[in-house]
């Protein structure tokens, strides 16, 4: 059986607890690995190789950090397909989905490498007379990440990046469903050159949180995860004297109009609700249809579904694959079994038909969905889709903003003063134009409003940057220089 443990200081370290979780391949719902789970002090070691190794790093050159970012950069990139079937043997989406993580996670690693750039700051010349004024951003010290089972590479990646870059150190607690991927980025940040304790990773459960958000050496958490430990994450974090940024729960919806193009839409609607079986916080869940075209749409989208095939992630012919584990496809399972006695109609039901072993759930479409019911109020976090009817546009915003949650929206229109109005009026963190999956690029930031997000800062890009470091302002009066010396030599930076 693969055990997978801790990287600390540089180097594996097998986990003494005698605890373990178990590994599976979500395509067979057999067990591959175990991977151990970390005691206190083990997490202790962790931070305190972090707090080690921060005063060198942090006096690292600008450029020296720039070109461990490009180095890591060109590894990621050549070990693309190794990383996304260490993504697909685990978290089991399909190869092509497993490449996109990847592909996205690169691009923070692109925008780091701009960190001269990025963390410069101003200066006042002659604020007063004789006296100039500058502004500089340092790195606060150690940095830990929570990171979700469903982009187990892409989620890390947006927050060591900017972090490591800034100049911090870093401990990375991943999902106990699918860890060996970052014990790879690990051995990548070592061959890129960043020096031993600059980045951990310790493996655990909630024990493993806890130890983190106790720890009074570690300056900021990042999170992404559901909304109740979010807000569990940044309550106590924050009460601790932390900086925490702590991304929850999503129901994103999409709103289409009667003037919309429908095959479009209903493509964008498959494609968003059902990729990565449907385990994103930025998929597509609810459906608005205006009233008028809503049968033709349901009618399109139930079509779609059908058609999806569904199978292994390793099988080239899969377009999706299964969902992580055997309790979470049975939780995804109940909100079906529990949609028709709600009212809802079950339109494409997936639970039937599917694949033979492992824990699979094929597409689902739902319609005549409402607030109040569970397939509505909760965040699903799997392959249902569900329709709403709307009056409209007014109708359909009203709903949106009514949501506890507000992380991505889309409107499908080929108006362009109703989308306008829509990115104006909506409440959302994230919104898309014709474009049903939102999340921005590396140099904007990804974050919703609401109960979706925990904290003042979005996550990577600026708000990430800013996050990572602390500013400090420096008033400084010098009298002329009295003496100095020839040299030279070629100025360097390093």
């Amino acid at each position: 059986m693969k055990r997978i443990d801790h990287w600390i200081d540089g180097r594996t370290v097998a986990s003494t607890s005698g605890r373990t979780s178990p590994v599976f391949d979500p395509s067979t719902g057999e067990q591959t690995a175990e991977v151990g789970l970390a005691t206190t002090d083990e997490v202790e070691a962790a931070v305190a190789s972090a707090v080690a190794a921060f005063p060198e790093w942090r006096a690292t050159s600008l450029s020296r950090r720039s070109e461990v970012m490009f180095r890591l950069r060109e590894l990621v990139d050549a070990n693309r397909k190794e990383i996304a079937s260490l993504l697909t043997a685990e978290h089991g989406k399909v190869l092509s989905d497993s490449l996109g993580e990847v592909a996205r996670g690169l691009e923070n690693i692109e925008f780091a490498c701009g960190i001269p750039q990025l963390i410069k700051g101003e200066y006042s010349e002659q604020a007063s007379a004789g006296v100039d004024v500058h502004s500089i951003r340092q790195p606060i010290g150690v940095v830990a990440g929570i990171t979700p089972f469903n982009f187990p590479a892409m989620v890390p990646m947006w927050m060591f990046a900017n972090a490591l870059a800034c100049g911090n150190t870093f401990v990375l607690k991943p999902s106990e469903k699918d860890p060996s991927v970052n014990l790879f980025v690990a051995e990548l940040l070592a061959t890129a050159g960043l020096p031993d304790g600059c980045f951990n990773v310790v493996q655990g459960d909630r024990d493993a949180v806890e130890a983190i958000l106790a720890h009074d050496d570690v300056a900021a958490v990042s999170f992404v995860g559901s909304t109740p430990i979010a807000r569990h994450v940044y309550e106590t974090g924050t009460a601790n004297g932390k900086r925490v940024q702590a991304l929850g729960g999503a129901k994103n919806h999409m709103l289409v109009l009667a003037d919309a193009d429908l095959d479009a839409a209903a493509d964008a609607a498959v494609s968003a609700g059902y990729g990565s079986a449907g385990e994103r916080c930025m998929a597509i869940s609810v459906v608005l249809a205006a009233e008028e075209i809503a049968d033709d749409l349901v009618a399109k989208v139930a079509e779609r579904a059908s058609a999806v095939t569904v199978g292994a992630g390793t099988d080239p012919d899969s377009e999706m694959g299964p969902l992580v584990t055997g309790e979470h496809r049975d939780r995804v399972r109940g909100y079906v079994d529990g949609a028709a006695e709600g009212g809802a109609t079950v339109v494409v039901d997936g639970r039937e038909g599917v694949p033979d072993g492992g824990f699979f759930l094929n597409p689902t479409l739902l319609d005549g969905v409402e607030p109040g019911m569970a397939c509505y109020d909760d965040e699903i976090f799997g392959p249902v889709l569900s329709v709403m009817r709307v009056g409209g546009y007014q109708e359909g915003v009203e709903v949106i903003n009514a949501n506890p949650y507000a992380n991505g929206t889309a409107i499908f229109t080929r108006d362009g003063g109703a989308a306008r109005r829509f990115q104006f009026d909506v409440e959302v963190g994230m919104v898309g134009v014709n474009v049903p999956v939102p999340v921005p690029v590396s140099y904007y930031s990804f974050g919703g409003w609401k109960a979706s997000l925990f904290g003042d800062t979005h996550m990577y890009g600026p708000d990430g940057i800013a996050f990572c470091t602390r500013g400090k302002v420096v008033t400084s009066r010098w009298p002329d220089p009295a003496t100095s010396t020839v040299d030279l030599g070629f100025p360097e930076t390093r």
